[in-house]
């Protein structure tokens, strides 16, 4: 995620009072912002879990009381 800048110039669309009330970016531009969000968003919960204090289960326990819950 470092180096995170926009490639793209930025555009933006004004009210008639001439404020910036959005921002138009490429879809690709759109693209690399929601993946830099979702590695954000795991790095969170990563360091939620560490900081839980929780004892860490085997994956395969953790799915099987997933499947189980779900009947």
């Amino acid at each position: 995620m470092a180096g995170a800048t926009m490639t793209e110039p930025v555009q933006f669309l004004t009210n008639k009072d001439g404020e910036k009330i959005a921002v138009v970016i490429t879809v690709d531009e759109y693209a690399k912002i929601l993946e830099q969000l979702e590695e954000l968003e795991d790095i969170r919960a990563y360091d939620e879990a560490k900081a839980s204090g929780e004892a860490p289960i085997p994956l395969k326990q953790a799915l099987d009381a997933i499947e189980r819950k779900g009947k």
